[in-house]
C-alpha cells in the first residue's frame, strides 16, 4: 500500500519525465527552477565546474561566488570563538582548575552515538592531561534518560568531584540538586531543546538554550564537546600546562568520533558541521583509531570510510549495545587502545545489532498494522502525526520504529512501549516539522511525564491513560506544519542520466559536493524508461535489480526493505520492461573491485515504452 501523499497533480511545476504518481504515490520534480539553471550555468562558466557537479551545487543553495571555498571547506575559517557559547568561559575554566587539582572527573552519557562520542572525546583529552576520569552510561530500561540521583551519588562514592554531562542534562532539575547537596560541582554539555528554566548547575553549555545567540543549534553534543575542547586547550595553553614531555592532544585526530555523532545523530550537514564531517572522513581513512577500526571491519564495511557508513553501518552497532545490551560498549570501544580487545567488543556489538533488528522487523510489523487501522485500513488520508503503543516492545527499539513509520507514511511518527501504567517512547519527524518543540509543549501542559529533543527526534515518557490526549495533542500541535510539509514531499531529482554516465570518475565529481546527509541532500538521479533486465529479493526484505539503457550499458541498483511494499512490488512486477527509476549513486569496493551501485528510492512506468 503506498503512502498517502495530497493530491498534486494540479500544483508546482511540471513533473520531471511526467511522473505525477511514483510507485511511493509522489510526483517528481526538477530540483532547480529556472533561476537555479540559470545559476548552475553559471558556475559553469565562471568556475570550470561540470554541469552535473554545478547542478548539485545550486540545488543546495550554494551561492556562485561561494562553490569554491565550499568545495574545500576550511575548519579554521568555519570555527568560531568557542566563548561564543553561553557559559563556555565558565565551563573551561572549572574544567583548568581541575586539571590543577588533579580531580577526579565522572562524565555522565547519553546511550547513543552522540552520547558515546562525546564522553570518549572528553575522557581521551582529560587523560591526556592526566586527569581520571568516570564515564558512566545508563542502562535505557533500568535508568531512564539522562542523571539520576542513584548514578550521581554511586559517581561521588567513587571519588568524582566535578559532574560533566554529556548529550543529556539540559532538564536535569532533581539530579542536579542531589549533586550540589553531595559537593559535586555540575557542567553540561548538551544540544537538546531547552526549557527557559535551567537546573541547577555552574555551567550549561548548550547552543539551544534560549538565551544563547552563537547561532550553532545544529551541532550534535560531540560538536558542543569539541568546541569546548578547543577552548579548554587554549586555556591549558595560556598557564603554560602543555611541555614537550606532556604534549597537547592532537584536537584534529579527534575529529573523527565528531564525524561519527554528526552523521549518526542527522544533525545538518551544513556549515561547521559539514567541516567536522568532511574532514572528520580523512582521519578516519588512516584508520589509527583502534575501535573505530575494529567496527568497520566488523560491519564489513569496505573502502574508503563515507558518511553513508557511518550513518548506516558503524551507528547503527554502536547504539546496539545502548538499545539492547550494554550501553557502555559503545563509548568503552571508542577508547579501546588494545586490538584483541576492541575486536571482541566490536563482535558483540556487531552480534547486537543482528538481534536488534530481528526484534525491530517483530515491531515494526505491529506498529504498521496498527497505524493503517487508525488510518481506516490504508486510506490516504488519516490524522497528521502517527502515534502507534504496544505492550512489550523493547524500549531500544521504538525510536527506530518511529522512524520506519515516518518513511512508510510520510508524516511524524511515535512508536510508545507500554509496560502497565507507564509508556516510554520516541518520535520522528519529517523536513519542516519541529518535533521537539511540540514535545516540550507536551510536558509544559503536563500531558507528558517526561519528554524532550530536537526538530527531527525526541523522547517521551507517558500515562498510559492519556495517550488518546496526547494523540489529538499532537495532531492540533502540529497540524499545520504537517500539511505545509507533506505538500512539498514529491521526490526532488538533481538530473536525468543513463547506466552507460554511471562511472566511478562521474560518482568521485559528484562527492566532491560531499558529504550528504540531513540538511544536504544526497543527489538523486533519474534514469529514463530502463530495462529491468533482472530483478530478485536479497538478505532481510531488499530488492536487487539490474538496469539496461537503450545503449546495453548496464548498472546494478537495489532498493533497501522495499520487497513488501509498492515500490519492491513495482520492481519485482516489471522484469523485461521499462521503468523510469530514481535514486542516489555510491562507489561500492568489494573484493578490491569498485563500481558504481544505484540506490533506489523511487520508480514509475515508462508510459509508452513497454
Amino acid at each position: 500500500m503506498s503512502a498517502p501523499f495530497a493530491d498534486m497533480t494540479s500544483a508546482g511545476p511540471p513533473a520531471f519525465l511526467k511522473v505525477e504518481r511514483s510507485a511511493l504515490g509522489r510526483p517528481w520534480r526538477d530540483r532547480l527552477d529556472a533561476k537555479g539553471r540559470a545559476l548552475a550555468q553559471a558556475m559553469v562558466q565562471q568556475h570550470g565546474l561540470s554541469d552535473a557537479l554545478a547542478r548539485v551545487l545550486a540545488g543546495r543553495g550554494v551561492a556562485c561566488d561561494d562553490c569554491v571555498d565550499f568545495l574545500d571547506p576550511k575548519l579554521r575559517s568555519l570555527m568560531p570563538d568557542p566563548s561564543c557559547l553561553v557559559d563556555m568561559d565558565a565551563a573551561v575554566a572549572r574544567l583548568v582548575h581541575a586539571v590543577e587539582r588533579g580531580e577526579t572527573v565522572a562524565i555522565f552519557g547519553d546511550y547513543d552515538v552522540d552520547g558515546a562520542c562525546s564522553s570518549a572525546l572528553l575522557s581521551d583529552f582529560l587523560g591526556a592531561c592526566g586527569v581520571e576520569s568516570i564515564i558512566h552510561i545508563p542502562d535505557r530500561i533500568f535508568e531512564g534518560y539522562g542523571p539520576n540521583a542513584e548514578a550521581i551519588r554511586a559517581l561521588a562514592q567513587r571519588g568524582a568531584t566535578l559532574l560533566v554531562t554529556v548529550d543529556c542534562g539540559v532538564t536535569s532539575h532533581e539530579p542536579f540538586e542531589e549533586a550540589h547537596r553531595l559537593g559535586l560541582d555540575v557542567i553540561v554539555f548538551d544540544h537538546h531543546q531547552a526549557p527557559e528554566h535551567l537546573p541547577r548547575a555552574l555551567a550549561i553549555v548548550n547552543p539551544n538554550r534560549q538565551d544563547d545567540l552563537s547561532g550553532l543549534g545544529h551541532l550534535c553534543a560531540a560538536g558542543v564537546v569539541f568546541m569546548a575542547l578547543v577552548g579548554f586547550n587554549r586555556a591549558l595553553r595560556a598557564v603554560d600546562f602543555w611541555t614537550p614531555t606532556r604534549p597537547a592532544p592532537d584536537l584534529f585526530a579527534m575529529l573523527d568520533l565528531v564525524a561519527l555523532a554528526t552523521v549518526a545523530d542527522v544533525a545538518p550537514l551544513r556549515g561547521l558541521n559539514r567541516a567536522f564531517v568532511l574532514r572528520g572522513l580523512e582521519v578516519m581513512r588512516a584508520r589509527a583509531r583502534v575501535g573505530l577500526r575494529a567496527l568497520f571491519d566488523a560491519a564489513g564495511a569496505n573502502g574508503p570510510p563515507r558518511a553513508y557508513a557511518l550513518g548506516f553501518l558503524i551507528g547503527p552497532r554502536i547504539n546496539a549495545g545502548g538499545r539492547i545490551g550494554d550501553a557502555a560498549l559503545g563509548a568503552k570501544l571508542l577508547l579501546q587502545r588494545d586490538e584483541a580487545e576492541a575486536a571482541a567488543i566490536a563482535q558483540e556489538l556487531d552480534r547486537l545489532n543482528r538481534e536488534r533488528q530481528d526484534i525491530e522487523a517483530a515491531a515494526v510489523a505491529e506498529a504498521e498494522a496498527e497505524a493503517l487501522a487508525a488510518m481506516g485500513l490504508g486510506s490516504s488520508e488519516g490524522g497528521p502525526v502517527i502515534v502507534t503503543a504496544r505492550e512489550g516492545w523493547h524500549p531500544g527499539i521504538v525510536g527506530l520504529v518511529a522512524s520506519r513509520l515516518k518513511e512508510r507514511f510520510g508524516r511524524p511518527a511515535f512508536a510508545i512501549s507500554l509496560n502497565g501504567a507507564t509508556g516510554v517512547g520516541s518520535g520522528r519527524s519529517i523536513a519542516g516539522v519541529d518535533l521537539g518543540r511540540a514535545v516540550r509543549a507536551a510536558v509544559e501542559t503536563g500531558l507528558l511525564a517526561k519528554g524532550g529533543g530536537h526538530a527531527m527526534a525526541a523522547g517521551l515518557t507517558i500515562d498510559a491513560a492519556r495517550l488518546g490526549d496526547f494523540r489529538a495533542f499532537m495532531d492540533e500541535a502540529m497540524g499545520e506544519d504537517v500539511a505545509r510539509a507533506r505538500l512539498n514531499q514529491g521526490l526532488a531529482i538533481d538530473a536525468a542520466m543513463t547506466a552507460g554516465g554511471a562511472r566511478a570518475d562521474f560518482v568521485a565529481e559528484i562527492e566532491r559536493a560531499g558529504p550528504f546527509g540531513a540538511g544536504h541532500a544526497e543527489p538523486v538521479f533519474a534514469f529514463p524508461a530502463h530495462l529491468v533486465a533482472d530483478v530478485g529479493v536479497v538478505g532481510a526484505g531488499h530488492v536487487r535489480l539490474r538496469l539496461e539503457a537503450g545503449d546495453r550499458s548496464r548498472l546494478d541498483a537495489i532498493a533497501f526493505r522495499a520487497a513488501e511494499g509498492p515500490l519492491g512490488k513495482l520492481l519485482l512486477g516489471a522484469r523485461g520492461e521499462r521503468l523510469h527509476v530514481a535514486g542516489t549513486l555510491a562507489l561500492d569496493t568489494w573484493g578490491g573491485r569498485e563500481r558504481v551501485q544505484m540506490r533506489v528510492l523511487d520508480a514509475a512506468p515508462a508510459e509508452g515504452s513497454r
